[in-house]
């Protein structure tokens, strides 16, 4: 239809002559690209995006980078400052990793993987870790050679150890055997009773100390390690120089408000046996049950969530995995906390390919968080996390904080011990909960496989490469999410989302000729180093 037809004269319009004259712009003229309900809820897209698939414009910054706010909420009484969780994978979460995640202001999730005891051990060593102190360090036999000390040392990545007399922790200390004692010896089948500073020797304090007390003795003594034994001698403890100086103050570490200890998630399956497995984690302190399962709206979780929130009312129950609307409904209307977002995105995942279910990971985000919105229940984006820049999408698409797995699989605190490549790289291993070598060790409950005879992986095994300690990591991490942050110019996670609800959140769609464009191109080689070390 032509403008004469039509009866109008588009070529004269009030839009066109604002272009020309701009006093008469409006803040309608001046927005780019779309909002989040233009790009996901579309009569005319029938698509499903990745982050990769979107990019956030810019705002207006009139505030520093350090005044980013990142504290969000990961159920509906926990909130984190850093708003990182760690998954409740098998190479990826235990005891240390929990702890370290508290002390950076997240949360770890520890993995279901193992019996009901050692699981709700892994949730007591968290409970009862206090900054600065080793509570479960690795201890060495004296009969134990310089040669196997080496290999040792080479997988753990540190020098020092305790010795005690059966090379475990909570037995009689002998000693301490460090890099100087055994440096210059030739003879590597020299065992260590000969080459340890003996106990006697030593600077020990007595069960009990505070670490005020402990730094004091370091810095008279001008030793580097503190052991600490009960009356008659037994280690139950260490303090390292190294240690203080990290863990005096962790001002972000997530904990109960009254009792200061770390807060910590484990999770759960949907068997009726599971039902003991949470009686003991709440028993051994758990904050938080995550049920874990790739598709969360069955009848399993229903029940298992209402159980959960009439027995244990206090304890937050996050359900999932979700993600779709009518998915999120069913399990908050059981009482769910929290939802967790995604199926068949993660790295190591391969349930879209084998099962064709599932959802691109911004989709499911954006609209199970709006959906969750209503019920004022949060949300963890669970999966498609490969960097800083995919998390800040993940909040500005309403996640409360994003779960990851791959992106701390190989840091130093993940279960398992280093090797090296035949190129001299230094890796772990890591696996998604869908393969058959995890499903060996019992996630087939996951997958509604624990009585298959045929068990379809819905998941890979690999390697990662060595990213060093967390508490190195993190900080990188969301220094890189303060900055994306200052770039759309919200100012914290709570405006973020406000922009997102209101439009004034923009985003367009990337091209894949965009997307190459974004990332490192037209070099002939170049070295990522992810931060100053």
């Amino acid at each position: 239809m032509t403008a004469a037809t039509n009866g109008k004269d588009r070529s004269r319009s009030p839009k066109k002559e604002l272009k020309t004259d701009p006093s008469k712009l409006t803040d309608k003229d001046l927005k780019d690209g779309f909002s989040a309900d233009e790009i996901f809820n579309s009569s005319t897209t029938m698509s499903g995006y990745t982050y990769d698939d979107l990019i956030c414009l810019p705002g207006h910054i009139n505030f520093g980078v350090h005044d980013v706010n990142l504290s969000s909420r990961f159920s509906k009484k926990i909130t984190l400052r850093t708003p990182i969780v760690s998954s409740p994978m098998d190479t990826v979460t235990e005891s240390s990793m929990a702890i370290a995640m508290a002390l950076e202001g997240g949360i770890g999730v520890i993995h279901t993987n193992m019996s009901i005891e050692a699981q709700a051990q892994e949730v007591a060593r968290v409970k009862k870790f206090k900054a600065g102190f080793i509570l479960d360090p690795v201890c060495v036999p004296p009969t134990m050679t310089l040669e196997e000390l080496d290999a040792l040392k080479q997988k753990l990545g540190f020098t020092g150890f305790p010795v005690t007399d059966s090379g475990r922790m909570g037995a009689k200390l002998l000693g301490l055997v460090t890099k100087r004692d055994c440096d210059f010896i030739e003879d590597r089948k020299t065992r260590l009773t000969s080459i340890m500073t003996p106990v006697k020797d030593l600077v020990l304090a007595k069960e009990g100390i505070d670490l005020v007390s402990c730094n004091d003795m370091l810095q008279k003594s001008k030793k580097g390690k503190l052991p600490i034994v009960t009356e008659s001698g037994l280690l139950v403890a260490m303090v390292s120089r190294t240690d203080i100086k990290k863990n005096v103050e962790f001002p972000n570490a997530t904990k109960d408000p009254l009792n200061k200890q770390l807060l910590v998630a484990a999770a759960i399956g949907t068997r009726p046996a599971d039902r003991d497995r949470v009686n003991a984690l709440v028993s051994a302190g758990v904050d938080a049950i995550i049920i874990d399962s790739s598709q969360g709206d069955s009848v399993f979780q229903h029940e298992m969530v209402k159980w959960i929130k009439t027995n244990h009312p206090n304890i937050q129950v996050v359900a999932g995995n979700v993600v779709t609307k009518r998915q999120a409904k069913h399990l908050i209307e059981c009482g769910a906390d929290a939802l967790r977002v995604g199926m068949g995105i993660g790295s190591i995942c391969t349930t879209q390919e084998v099962c064709a279910c599932g959802r691109a990971q911004a989709s499911a985000v954006y609209n199970v968080a709006k959906l969750a919105k209503v019920y004022d229940v949060p949300i963890l984006a669970d999966g498609g996390i490969s960097s800083p820049g995919h998390i800040v999408k993940a909040l500005s698409l309403g996640a409360g904080a994003a779960m990851c797995g791959s992106l701390l699989a190989g840091t130093s605190e993940t279960p398992g011990e280093y090797f090296y490549s035949e190129d001299g790289k230094r890796l772990k291993r890591y696996r998604g909960m869908g393969s058959i070598d995890a499903m060996k060790k019992g996630s087939d409950d996951r997958y509604f496989g624990t009585a298959a005879a045929i068990k379809v992986a819905q998941g890979v095994s690999g390697t990662v490469q060595d990213k060093g300690s967390i508490h190195r990591y993190i900080p990188y991490l969301t220094q890189g999410i303060r900055h994306g942050m200052q770039d759309i110019g919200a100012q914290s996670v709570q405006q973020v989302q406000s922009m997102l609800q209101d439009g004034q959140l923009r985003f367009e769609l990337r091209s894949a000729a965009a997307q190459r464009e974004g990332g490192v191109h037209g070099l002939h080689s170049f070295e990522r180093k992810l931060f100053d070390s």
